[in-house]
C-alpha cells in the first residue's frame, strides 16, 4: 500500500507517542525479556500467568495521564514475545481472561485512550515463546532445554495460521486501529544450531494484504522483513533526517533501561533529556515515542509520572513547536534545534547564551520574534542592514564581542537580543515569524 498525504497526516503531525509494555513480565519485574535472559522454562513461567491481576489498573486514569502528558497516540503491547495475550483471543487459552484479572484488558485500554482522543496502535510480537509450533531458535528460552526440543519440533505453517488469525481478531474486534506495530524480523541471525526468522517465516506478504483488506488506512511499521513501512529505530537517535522527506519514521525510547517494568532499574532519564530527545527528533522530521512499563498492579511508577508530567507541562506552552512541525532547511546555531511549521520557525535553545544569538541565513527574513513560553517580544537586528563602520556598530552593540561583530558584518545573519536570565523551562523556545516570501527557506 502506498502511504498518501491523506492517510499519513495524523502520524506526521502527532510527533509524540506513548509506548506501553505490559504483560506477565511485569510480575517478574526484571525486564520484559526475563524469560529468555534467565532461560525460564515455559512450565516455570506459568506462575506469572497464575498471579497476573493488575487490580489497581484504571484505564481511564492511564488515558487521562497520557493526554495530559502531551501524547497524541499510544501503542499497547497486545502480545509480547512471551506469547501472553492482553485480549480475549479465541486462538489460545494463554490470555488475560484466564488469569485472576478475567477481563479483556486490551479492549478497556483501547476504549479509554480513544475517548481521550488518542490514536490507537497495537504492538504484536511475531515471536511467541509459549506456542508449541514456534520453532526454537537462539532467542527462545528453551534453546538449551534438550527435553523440550525433542518433544516440540514446531511447525511454522501452523504458527503462521495462528498468528494471522490473532492479527485478524485485533483488527476486527476493536474498531478503527490506526497503527499496527510488529516486532521483529531477524533473518540474518545465525547461532550455529539455529537461524533467525524473517518475512517467509511470518508469511509477511499475505499478512500485510490481509491487514490492509480490513483496515485500509492503517500504518504498519517496518519489522515484517519487507523493507517497507514506518521506520522504527529503537534506543537510537538519527544524526540527520531521512533523504526522502516523505518517508515516515519514529524513534522509540525507554525512560530507563527496560521496556517492561523493572523494579530495580532506576536509571531514569530526566524530563529535560526527554524533551531534548523529542525536539531533536522532530527537528529531523521524525516522531518520538516514549515507553513506560507499569507495575504488576497496573500503576505507573512515581518516576515515570513525574518525568512525563513535566514534559507535558512544557508541551502545554511549547506544543506549537512540536505538533505538526517538521525539520527546517535553515542551519541552526550551535546547541540549538529548529523545527518549522509554515511561516513559523522555532528556535529550541539547548544551551542558553549570554545576551545574543546569531542566526545564519535569516537576515532580512524575520518579521517578529517572541519567547514561546510567555509570548514576550525578542528584539533583533538584521545584520545585513547594519551598514556603517565598525566603530558605529560597536557603540550600538557594546555587549557583543568583536568576534560576533565580525561574523555579523561578514555574513547575512539575524542577531537576537535575549534576556540574561534563562526562562525556567526544560527548553527555551523562540518563535520566529518569517516573512511570507521566506517561509519555506
Amino acid at each position: 500500500m502506498t502511504i498518501t498525504a491523506t492517510n499519513r497526516k495524523w502520524l506526521s503531525e502527532s510527533r509524540y507517542g506513548l509506548f506501553i509494555h505490559f504483560g506477565l513480565y511485569s510480575v517478574a519485574a526484571r525486564h520484559e525479556w526475563v524469560q529468555t535472559l534467565e532461560e525460564v522454562s515455559i512450565k516455570e513461567y506459568k506462575k506469572y500467568f497464575e498471579q497476573f491481576n493488575p487490580d489497581l489498573l484504571d484505564a481511564k486514569k492511564w488515558a487521562k495521564k497520557a493526554k495530559d502528558a502531551g501524547f497524541k497516540y499510544v501503542i499497547i503491547t497486545a502480545k509480547h514475545h512471551e506469547g501472553f495475550c492482553l485480549w480475549d483471543s479465541k486462538e489460545t487459552p494463554y490470555k488475560v481472561t484466564n488469569t485472576p484479572y478475567k477481563r479483556d484488558l486490551l479492549g478497556e485500554l483501547i476504549q479509554a485512550f480513544r475517548e481521550e482522543g488518542l490514536k490507537i496502535g497495537i504492538y504484536y510480537s511475531l515471536l511467541d515463546w509459549h506456542h508449541p509450533d514456534f520453532l526454537v531458535d537462539g532467542y527462545h528460552p528453551m534453546r538449551n532445554n534438550s527435553e523440550y526440543k525433542a518433544i516440540h519440533k514446531g511447525n511454522m505453517e501452523n504458527y503462521r495460521a495462528f498468528m494471522s488469525a490473532q492479527v485478524k481478531e485485533l483488527l476486527t474486534n476493536y474498531g478503527l486501529i490506526d497503527y499496527m506495530w510488529f516486532d521483529f524480523s531477524y533473518k540474518s541471525r545465525d547461532w550455529g544450531t539455529s537461524i533467525g526468522k524473517g518475512a517467509d517465516d511470518w508469511g509477511s506478504v499475505e499478512l500485510e494484504k490481509m491487514i490492509y483488506s480490513i483496515q485500509p488506512n492503517i500504518f504498519i511499521n517496518d519489522r515484517l522483513g519487507l523493507n517497507r513501512g514506518v521506520q522504527t529505530p529503537e534506543q537510537f537517535a538519527r544524526s540527520k533526517g531521512m533523504e526522502n522527506e516523505e518517508d515516515i519514521w519514529e524513534t522509540v525510547q525507554t525512560l530507563n533501561n527496560s521496556w517492561g517494568y523493572d523494579r530495580d532499574n532506576l536509571t531514569f532519564k530526566s524530563s529535560e533529556m526527554v524533551a531534548k530527545q523529542l525536539v531533536d527528533t522532530v527537528s529531523k522530521g521524525g516522531n518520538f515515542t516514549m515507553n513506560i512499563g507499569p507495575n504488576a498492579r497496573g500503576i505507573w511508577d512515581d518516576n515515570s509520572d513525574e518525568i512525563l508530567a513535566k514534559v507535558g507541562e512544557w508541551l502545554g506552552r511549547h506544543g506549537d513547536s512540536i505538533y505538526g512541525a517538521t525539520r527546517s532547511s535553515y542551519p541552526a546555531p550551535l546547541d540549538c534545534r529548529y523545527t518549522q511549521k509554515g511561516n513559523k520557525l522555532f528556535l529550541h535553545i539547548f544551551s542558553w547564551p549570554y545576551r545574543t544569538i546569531l542566526l545564519p541565513a535569516l537576515g532580512g527574513k524575520v518579521s517578529f520574534a517572541r519567547l514561546l513560553n510567555d509570548g514576550s517580544e525578542i528584539r533583533f537586528t538584521d545584520t545585513k542592514n547594519l551598514g556603517g563602520d565598525r566603530k558605529a556598530t560597536t557603540n550600538l552593540y557594546k555587549e557583543i564581542t568583536e568576534v560576533h561583530i565580525k561574523e555579523a558584518l561578514d555574513s547575512t545573519m539575524l542577531m537576537l537580543n535575549v534576556p540574561i536570565h534563562e526562562p525556567n523551562e526544560l527548553i527555551s523556545v523562540i518563535e520566529l515569524t518569517l516573512k511570507e516570501d521566506d517561509k519555506w527557506g
